[in-house]
Parts: C-alpha cells; sequence; structure tokens
C-alpha cells in the first residue's frame, strides 16, 4: 500500500521536472501558455493525487502520463465546445521561439520538421528521442501497446526522410516550394 512517502517524494521532487513538463506540453499544445497552463494543472493532479505514486517508480513518467491525460480531457472539452481540430503546434511554436531557435539554423529546421509530423508521431517521438523513455516507458505513458510505438516511429522516420529530401539542403521551403 501506497503511504505519505509517496506524496513526500512527489512534492520533494515535482520541481525538477517542471521544464520538462512544460517542454512536453508545447510540443502538444504548440503554445507556450496553454503548455504553462498543461503543467500547472499536472502539479495540482500530482499532489491531489500523490497517494497514487508508486515509491520506486519513475516519477517522470508518471507525470508525463499525467499531463498527457489533462491534454487528451483538454481535447476533447474543446471539440464539444468549439467543434475545432487541433492546433496547428508547427506555426504557434516557430512563430513564438523564432527569435531564440534562429541561433541554430539546422535545430529550427528539424524542429519544424518534427512540428509538421502528426501529434501521435511527434508526441512519441519527443518522448522516445527528446526525454529517453524506452519504448516501454513510452507506451505506458501513452496508454499503448509498444508496438504502436514502434509503428509511429518508424512512420515519423520515413516522413521526416521525405521532408528532407523534399528539399536542397539549406533551402527553406515554402508553400510554393510543395
Amino acid at each position: 500500500m501506497m503511504g505519505d512517502g509517496s506524496h513526500e517524494i512527489v512534492s520533494a521532487e515535482i520541481g525538477a521536472y517542471l521544464t520538462r513538463l512544460w517542454r512536453y506540453g508545447l510540443v502538444l499544445s504548440g503554445d507556450r501558455d496553454a503548455a504553462e497552463d498543461l503543467v500547472q494543472a499536472t502539479c495540482v493532479r500530482a499532489l491531489e493525487r500523490a497517494h497514487q505514486f508508486r515509491e520506486g517508480t519513475r516519477l517522470d513518467r508518471w507525470l508525463f502520463s499525467i499531463l498527457n491525460s489533462i491534454w487528451k480531457n483538454e481535447l476533447r472539452s474543446q471539440k464539444i465546445r468549439t467543434g475545432a481540430g487541433f492546433v496547428s503546434a508547427e506555426e504557434a511554436l516557430i512563430a513564438d521561439g523564432a527569435a531564440e531557435v534562429e541561433t541554430n539554423i539546422f535545430a529550427r529546421q528539424v524542429l519544424a520538421e518534427v512540428q509538421a509530423l502528426p501529434e501521435v508521431q511527434r508526441e512519441t517521438v519527443f518522448l522516445v528521442y527528446a526525454e529517453g523513455l524506452t519504448y516501454k516507458e513510452a507506451a505506458e505513458t501513452l496508454d499503448v501497446p509498444v508496438g504502436t510505438i514502434m509503428s509511429r516511429l518508424a512512420a515519423a522516420r520515413a516522413k521526416l526522410g521525405e521532408l528532407n529530401q523534399e528539399g536542397a539542403p539549406g533551402k527553406r521551403r515554402t508553400g510554393q516550394d510543395r
């Protein structure tokens, strides 16, 4: 049974994960303010449900799962309220972070290409490649089979390969280039 130790662990260590949670929120939402709201909601829920955290397991995976769940719930409620689809994360991130990213043109191009991936591929790429989760850990975080993770990553790699071959190196693609 989980005890007070779980609450103490979550309370003491949650601060160390705020930047990583914010990055994941940004990957999902494509909006800095929305990412901050997701992190805040994740922290509140984690503290409220700290008794559910199992000592000896990875706190980051548990927090990513909470954030992912909050995001999915928000998307569902937005669809019900507005009937709108997904936010264009690529446009929001590139426009919002252009000043920071322009110092490294290659990083900007890679980021734009990753942001162009479908959401499920983008979040899978982030968890496995940016956060270093194993396929099994990513599958548990997203509540999907390991095979789905492998399939999403293979599709993402194929799509990134296509995008990389569409334009000449260093050439910025525009709507007219496609």
